[in-house]
């Protein structure tokens, strides 16, 4: 079985798509790509910017996040060249399971291409070594032990599992998947390999997928990471004017972080509620900025809604300052 190009799987399925672009995108990005070289020389590739197999992925990612209201700037793609003895030791292996599956699933391994969200730190230990760990995301609910990913058109699910890193950059995973027979996890299942030999992998919604789940035993024989995606997010409100941003003052009005989580509680779901919890808490540990922060819950809640509800609080629109 061949090595199949992700680049070329993509664009079957980004054909008849136009490019969608947010009211709030900047033709140009204040970073300097050159200045993020981060994963040259762990046998990657940079991909050239505006190549076709670079415009295809970025199209994925903008695409995938701007009906939330929020602009991405793609800095840098890079492409897992597999080149070194053990590159190639794995990726036979995943031609190896790949024809494998496909013969145990009678003709279609089931072969997708997803997203996986880590830190800069995890991705540079995954490209070099492989996946380590596996477990329940930290904005995710639990769907069994294994390694979450999101399908292409979820890539929103996958950067919620990204960490921001010093230089404001955040890191996205693109893999070929081997997903064979998958099965339905539910909610708050620990299942941690598949229930039969029957199958190969889980899924969140069969119809629907927002979770793909490779099972640990699976993890680095069924997964083939081949682009690393480092960007930026820019929240933005789509729809309205751009809200400048506050020049904050000991005596400006705000509204305590607390309060809003109260007010909030009263019309968004509890899982909902949960993960805006957990980034305030981070913030208060100091995993995250204040920045990060802020641009998370208007992600989460959406600007519309946080305007109606400070207005309420003060009697004029403010924005956010986290207590």
């Amino acid at each position: 079985m061949e090595h199949t190009d992700i680049g070329e799987s993509v664009s079957e399925t980004t054909h008849d798509q136009e490019s969608l672009v947010s009211d709030c995108e900047s033709g140009t990005s204040s970073v300097n790509p050159e200045q993020f070289g981060l994963f040259s020389g762990n046998g990657t590739r940079r991909v050239e910017e505006g190549s076709s197999e670079y415009n295809i992925i970025k199209k994925k990612i903008v695409s995938g996040v701007e009906s939330l209201g929020e602009h991405t700037t793609v800095v840098a793609i890079h492409r897992n060249s597999y080149s070194s003895v053990m590159g190639q030791a794995r990726l036979q292996s995943f031609r190896i399971f790949s024809e494998a599956v496909t013969t145990k699933c009678n003709g279609n391994a089931n072969i997708k291409d997803a997203w996986y969200g880590d830190s800069e730190d995890g991705i540079l230990k995954i490209v070099s070594h492989g996946f380590g760990q596996c477990g329940k995301p930290q904005s995710s609910e639990l769907y069994g032990l294994g390694i979450y990913l999101s399908p292409m058109d979820s890539c929103i699910d996958s950067m919620k599992s990204s960490i921001v890193d010093k230089n404001g950059l955040s890191h996205l995973l693109l893999c070929r998947v081997i997903l064979g027979n998958m099965e339905v996890i539910h909610p708050g299942s620990e299942q941690f390999q598949p229930s039969s030999e029957l199958f190969d992998s889980g899924v969140d919604n069969l119809l629907a997928p927002r979770k793909y789940i490779i099972w640990t035993t699976h993890m680095n024989t069924h997964i083939l990471p081949e682009y690393i995606i480092s960007f930026m997010t820019h929240p933005c409100l789509k729809g309205f004017k751009r809200i400048k941003e506050p020049v904050f003052k000991p005596t400006s009005p705000w509204m305590p972080f607390p309060d809003l989580i109260s007010v909030l509680s009263r019309v968004l779901p509890p899982g909902t509620i949960g993960l805006i919890s957990k980034y305030h808490s981070d913030y208060l540990e100091r995993k995250i900025t204040r920045q990060y922060l802020i641009q998370r819950v208007r992600q989460i809640a959406g600007d519309k809604l946080l305007i109606s509800v400070i207005k309420s609080f003060r009697g004029k629109v403010r924005l956010i300052v986290v207590k």
